[in-house]
């Protein structure tokens, strides 16, 4: 079955052009699919060492998956299974043996509430001190406040707050435009004065000068930040703030709406100010909101 495997690797990052990541995560799970068929003594040849693929049954994918899910999350075993899929879809085209997983559907995703800050949390975050700082770190802490604001003010991901340039940013209509991505829309979205002033504060204290259409968030040199400095930067100011709840940039979008939700916006407004093609994706918000109204409820009515 080796062989196999590497034939469909070579084909998935030829034909295909599957990254190099995806082809070795696919390589990696159907590899280990081999080991569990060896070990269960499941359509091995004669030899006792090799897998006979056209022995392979649905009843052997099945046994697979049931064992996967013991130990492992469904995205994972979801993951598995689409690589066991796409390796027998090839081998069907090329060779012209039925997929014994052609039938097998994926275990559902679990669906995990997003982590969110309380609304004093957040103020506390937003809320460092600056002035306690030595004078050479007021740039970095006002860059890092105006990106904490904005990310809670806006809902961004982070991906989009980086991609910022200040043409962007419409101060008299107090809107951002986002940008977005190859076959998406852009979309444009408000900005609460607080984090507008943050932002202008940066701007005025950027070591090196802005331009219209310069990067917005930058590190001290005046490059782009990346998103993996956003997060670091957002990880060393829950500890500055004394928040226990460990929290990504990720995770003030989740604020954002969950918020504006607890506060009376409409699931559709958030929709569109978040850029979720679905309405869907926006309703696992109100499972968070429910939670919060059941905690109001609770602490509120006399007869709870």
């Amino acid at each position: 079955m080796t062989a196999e495997v590497e034939a469909f690797a070579a084909a998935l990052g030829g034909a295909s052009r599957a990254s190099r990541n995806t082809v070795m995560a696919y390589t990696r799970d159907l590899l280990h699919f081999r080991s569990f068929l060896i070990e269960q003594g499941f359509a091995i040849d004669d030899s006792g060492e090799n897998v006979n693929l056209a022995a392979i049954t649905d009843n052997h994918v099945r046994s697979y998956l049931a064992t996967l899910m013991k130990q492992a999350a469904r995205n994972t075993v979801q993951r598995k299974l689409f690589a066991i899929k796409a390796f027998f879809r090839y081998r069907e085209a090329t060779i012209g043996i039925a997929s014994p997983a052609r039938a097998i559907r994926s275990p559902r995703t679990e669906r995990r509430l997003p982590t969110v800050l309380g609304e004093n949390d957040v103020v506390r975050l937003i809320e460092v001190p600056i002035e306690t700082k030595p004078d050479d770190r007021i740039p970095a802490m006002l860059r890092d406040l105006a990106i904490v604001e904005t990310l809670y003010s806006t809902g961004l991901r982070v991906s989009e707050l980086v991609g910022l340039n200040w043409r962007n940013i419409d101060e008299e209509l107090r809107m951002v435009t986002v940008r977005a991505g190859k076959g998406s829309k852009d979309r444009v979205v408000p900005i609460g004065e607080p984090a507008l002033a943050a932002l202008f504060d940066w701007r005025r204290a950027m070591p090196v000068a802005w331009q219209p259409d310069g990067p917005v968030i930058t590190n001290l040199r005046g490059t782009r930040l990346s998103v993996r400095g956003v997060q670091k930067i957002v990880e060393q100011r829950l500890i500055e703030a004394g928040v226990a709840t460990a929290i990504s940039p990720h995770g003030l979008r989740h604020c954002f709406a969950t918020h504006l939700l607890n506060h009376g916006a409409d699931l559709r407004s958030i929709q569109e100010m978040l850029g979720h093609s679905s309405l869907a994706t926006t309703q696992r918000y109100t499972h968070v909101s429910v939670s919060h109204l059941q905690e109001v409820y609770r602490r509120a009515h006399p007869r709870a």
